[in-house]
């Protein structure tokens, strides 16, 4: 329940606080007082567009606070805190303020967040209701929504079992739509891949072999001067002529040394890291020999290296910096082109799922029709008993759920779905076209609003749907903006008593001209304007018994002080009390 509404510089209103409490909350007011502002506040708190012609002249800013008991709404306080707020002693604080610049800001439970958060938060508590809503229930989209909500459960889950296979449909069919298309593209694309893989096929690289046989090609190429330098080497470290090597030096050396050993240690220690450098150069200038031995010039050799060389390189210019970047290539290539080969394969599933899907899609359609064509023969009845009692006594309205039939398509795919025999058009909420129809007496054919229904009777006609939904509605707070226009006489006395027996289940705020309607609140707010020659304000005031015979009584005939205007509001309001 909306407690309060706390309004700053917003249209007319300086500055003003609404208390409010349960059951019906009437707001009347004279023409221009502003009446609609709190209505405006309103949207404002749900997170609608920000104007900035309704700040106050002068005023840098305006805002709105609505304080909302969160007790008995649980998925409330959850969105709260899901928004970063908090929910104090059960009660939620929302707030919005405009610049006089344009710019706007949010608060949910004290913590500030985008327009769009406070909207997901506080739009599911209240319906707003319009003239322009009577416009909105004349759309046929409007019309099937509000069937689906009075269906309830069963209709939500079969819509949302038809949504379920439309979208996997939709997927399908562009998935189907892309495999075709492209299908030259593809089989382009697995010629290239197999053309690639065949030479890499036919040269059959090993794992590192481009780097293996550079350094082979490399040795076989300068193998004279490998051999050379290594017989200098060999030379150097053990001679064979003779001469000074490195074996000699250092046997001198550990001679040398060993002699002394015994007069210090330190010596005997040096002596024996030589004869360990000893044994090292003997056994180097051992493998220096033996690899100059292996030093073999083989021209033909090197022909074969060079030749396997520049197939690798072949291969690495096309398919990758290295053979082992080849091998990862023509790997991926494999799975791709294992792919690409199941394209006719693939066409051939999508075909199959997609005729599967269109006839799970039928037989949803069928069952989701049946249901909706049950609910309307209900909501029809019921709407109808509610304009009896809503002072049109004659009228009669139906829920008319049809189909539209359409050719066949040209191919198997396509919007129309085939059931029973017929093709019907299909849309993202089903197959049915929902209108509601009106004879608005005995005997009359039954026409559609627009066609059949006044300003007056299309206000009735919402209130009383608004009355046979509220059942199944989880909106605990309605709001009226002049839903009423049109209706006057006993026609008026009707809409405030179907208001007021709204409002035992439900907050309902109503902006209202007629003093029929306003003689049945719980709650009256007048809505005065004020002026000192050059600033208007106005303020909203909850009247007391006495201030209320004043107000419908200016409301009855434009005279507060009028005896017999007075009486008629006495009479007004002890009429209301005893219906």
């Amino acid at each position: 329940m909306l407690e309060e509404i706390r309004i700053s510089s917003l249209g007319v209103i300086d500055s003003s606080t609404l208390e409010l409490g349960p059951g019906l909350t009437v707001i009347t007011g004279e023409t221009g007082a502003g009446k609609t502002m709190v209505v405006t506040a309103l949207g404002l708190l749900l997170g609608g567009r920000a104007d900035t012609g309704a700040v106050r002249n002068g005023a840098r800013h305006a805002r709105v606070e609505g304080v909302v008991a969160a007790g008995a709404l649980p998925r409330l306080a959850d969105a709260v805190l899901d928004a970063g707020g908090e929910v104090e002693d059960d009660r939620v604080v929302l707030a919005r303020n405009i610049s006089a610049e344009g710019r706007s800001r949010a608060w949910v439970g004290g913590a500030s967040v985008p327009a769009s958060t406070l909207a997901g938060v506080a739009e599911p508590l209240v319906a707003v209701h319009g003239q322009s809503d009577q416009h909105r229930l004349l759309r046929p989209q409007a019309q099937r929504e509000a069937l689906d909500r009075f269906a309830g459960a069963e209709v939500a889950g079969l819509a949302a079992q038809w949504g379920g296979l439309w979208t996997q449909l939709a997927e399908t069919e562009r998935e189907l739509d892309e495999v075709v298309t492209t299908a030259r593209e593809r089989a382009r694309e697995a010629d290239q891949l197999r053309f690639g893989l065949g030479e890499v096929e036919a040269v059959s690289p090993e794992p590192g072999e481009d780097a293996s046989l550079a350094a082979e090609e490399s040795r076989l190429g300068f193998a004279d001067t490998l051999r050379a330098a290594a017989e200098v080497a060999r030379e150097s470290l053990s001679s064979e002529q003779d001469a000074p090597d490195a074996l000699a030096t250092t046997a001198a050396a550990r001679a040398a040394l060993t002699g002394v050993a015994e007069h210090d240690p330190e010596a005997a220690s040096l002596a024996e890291r030589i004869t360990d450098i000893t044994y090292l150069l003997s056994d180097v200038a051992a493998d220096v020999a033996s690899y100059a031995s292996g030093l073999e010039t083989d021209p033909a050799r090197l022909a074969a290296v060079s030749e396997r060389r520049a197939a690798l390189t072949a291969l690495t210019r096309k398919y990758g910096d290295s053979v082992d970047e080849v091998l990862a290539w023509a790997r991926q290539a494999s799975t791709r082109l294992l792919e690409l080969d199941g394209t006719d394969e693939r066409i051939e599933a999508l075909r199959s799922r997609r005729a599967e899907l269109r006839v799970e899609l039928a037989a949803a359609g069928t069952a989701l029709s049946a249901a909706r064509t049950e609910a309307a023969t209900r909501l029809g009845t019921q709407v109808t008993a509610e304009l009896t009692l809503l002072a049109m006594p004659h009228a009669c309205v139906r829920v008319a759920v049809t189909q539209h039939e359409v050719a066949p398509p040209a191919g198997a795919g396509g919007g129309p779905l085939e059931v029973d025999g017929r093709w019907l058009r299909a849309t993202a909420a089903g197959l049915d076209d929902v209108e509601l129809l009106m004879a608005a007496n005995t005997g009359a054919d039954a026409r559609a609003l627009h066609k059949g229904a006044s300003g007056g009777e299309l206000s009735r006609i919402m209130l009383a749907l608004e009355v046979s939904l509220a059942e199944t509605s989880p909106v605990p707070i309605f709001v009226f903006d002049e839903v009423d226009a049109g209706v006057g006489g006993k026609a008026a006395i009707e809409v405030g008593r179907r208001l007021a027996q709204l409002a035992r289940t439900a907050q309902v705020l109503v902006v209202t001209h007629l003093p029929q309607v306003a003689a049945f609140a719980d709650s009256h707010v007048v809505v005065a304007k004020a002026s000192d020659g050059s600033v208007t304000t106005s303020g909203l005031t909850v009247l007391d018994d006495e201030q209320r015979e004043r107000e419908l009584s200016r409301m009855l005939a434009g005279l507060e002080e009028s005896e017999t205007a007075r009486a008629h509001a006495r009479e007004l309001l002890e009429a209301a009390r005893s219906r």
